[in-house]
């Protein structure tokens, strides 16, 4: 997705922070819509699916 979105190479996707692709993908929810994925959403899926 991020690929598509954003243009990132592979080596910029694998670097990338959470607050980074956030920053990205921010800019495509207008300004009055209710967050999607907030930080606890985050920290759950990470906590699911950790990196190992």
């Amino acid at each position: 997705m991020m690929a598509r979105v954003a243009g990132w190479r592979p080596d910029e996707f694998w670097t990338a922070t959470p607050a980074d692709v956030r920053a990205v993908l921010g800019g495509w929810v207008e300004a009055d819509d209710a967050a999607g994925f907030d930080d606890a959403a985050l920290a759950a899926m990470m906590e699911r699916f950790p990196d190992g």
